[in-house]
């Protein structure tokens, strides 16, 4: 059985260009990774009217349960301007013990980790009494439809069972090891249009300001608490990004203001019942001030925890173990693919540091991808003893 090194796997994955949607062959690459390593690898391509085609693969060894999966995403956010970049993103070096690369902590490497830690694994536990699965899509930076969602879709159909999966999404503020993640809060994102009466700035009269009626809703919206959080999750929070009038003229008043937000909701609260909350302020707003209004809404999904068990402090303890931390158990951040998982199996999410993610000359130390591949090979001997 051939030792797959995480810091050789995290190069060759970085160095396809996989900028959502586009694929550039990783998914094909680390396939082939793991049929060496004896996995039943399966590339399932989704597509749909409004988006592009999307790879994913689902690879599995062992056809007998528990079967212990790991989910992650070989797509990465565009570098950006490369010349800001102090080597190419997708032409991998190692600086001062760092590996730099579009990918290198979110999440290419925590994928190289995982595979090294299994590797390892099967080279002393061939005949384990179990199963390894791994969920690799290429569409968690982007909408995130023809992505784990619909494999989820697709191994509820085949009654495929994953017992637990770990979600290698780098989760660790400022030094591995602080925090697992447990827990997600939902992300509800809308879209408010208000139709008033164009008109003379100077006949303010015969016209209807949308614009008032955009504000009194904003600060209505705003100054309606949600609530004051729980036990497992901060309080929900509702913020704007974006108020537009698309009005260059100064003498005349608009006939449309539009304001877009995002609330970010802990398990108090569903997408429903918080859509349900916006539409009774913003038709009793635009109903007194008169204008017609309309809301679209993009739900990213409810919040959700995996509640501590067994797998979850036996990861905690071997994480303290490697890293001298005892890592916090949280559910803050922003939303990631364990929101589709969790239908089907219970998840944590632990990888690599998340400091430089999404930022110019993304970075890992080469000690913390070690670190991690020890933590999940000790996952894996602890899980199937």
């Amino acid at each position: 059985m051939t030792i797959i090194n995480e810091l050789q796997l995290s190069k060759d994955l970085i160095r396809f260009p996989s900028v959502t949607p586009i694929d550039a062959g990783a998914i094909k690459f680390l396939s082939g990774k793991l049929k060496k390593l004896g996995f039943n690898c399966k590339i399932l391509e989704f597509k749909s009217k409004k988006s592009k085609p999307i790879k994913n693969l689902y690879a599995r060894i062992g056809k007998k349960g528990p079967n212990l999966c790991y989910a992650g995403h070989t797509d990465v956010v565009p570098p950006g301007s490369v010349k800001d970049w102090t080597t190419n993103p997708f032409i991998p070096a190692v600086k001062k013990n760092h590996l730099i690369g579009r990918g290198a902590n979110d999440m290419k490497s925590s994928i190289a980790c995982f595979v090294s830690a299994v590797s390892r694994f099967l080279q002393k536990n061939r005949k384990f009494n179990g199963s390894i699965s791994f969920l690799i899509t290429g569409d968690e930076e982007g909408y995130a439809i023809n992505g784990t969602k619909k494999v989820v879709d697709y191994l509820r159909k085949r009654k495929e069972k994953i017992d637990f999966c770990i979600v290698g999404e780098p989760t660790n503020p400022n030094k591995l090891g602080e925090m697992i993640k447990i827990g997600r809060r939902g992300s509800l994102s809308g879209k408010i249009e208000i139709k008033g009466t164009q008109g003379h700035i100077a006949y303010p009269h015969l016209s209807n300001n949308p614009i008032n009626t955009i504000v009194s809703i904003c600060k209505k919206l705003r100054e309606n608490k949600l609530d004051n959080g729980n036990k497992n999750f901060q309080p929900s929070n509702l913020e704007f990004t974006s108020i537009n009038v698309d009005n260059k003229a100064h003498n005349v008043i608009p006939a449309r203001a539009r304001a877009q937000f995002n609330i970010r909701y802990n398990n108090l609260h569903t997408s429903k019942s918080l859509k349900k909350k916006v539409n009774l302020i913003v038709k009793k707003i635009s109903k007194k001030n008169k204008c017609s209004y309309k809301i679209d809404y993009i739900a990213n999904g409810d919040a959700f925890l995996t509640k501590p068990g067994k797998t979850i402090f036996m990861a905690k303890k071997i994480i303290k173990k490697i890293t001298k931390i005892n890592p916090i158990l949280s559910t803050t951040g922003g939303t990631s693919d364990a929101r589709f998982i969790k239908k089907i199996s219970p998840c944590l999410e632990f990888g690599l540091v998340n400091k430089t993610m999404h930022r110019v000359d993304e970075c890992v130390s080469l000690k913390d991808l070690r670190d991690l591949t020890k933590i999940y090979n000790y996952i894996l001997v602890e899980y199937f003893k």
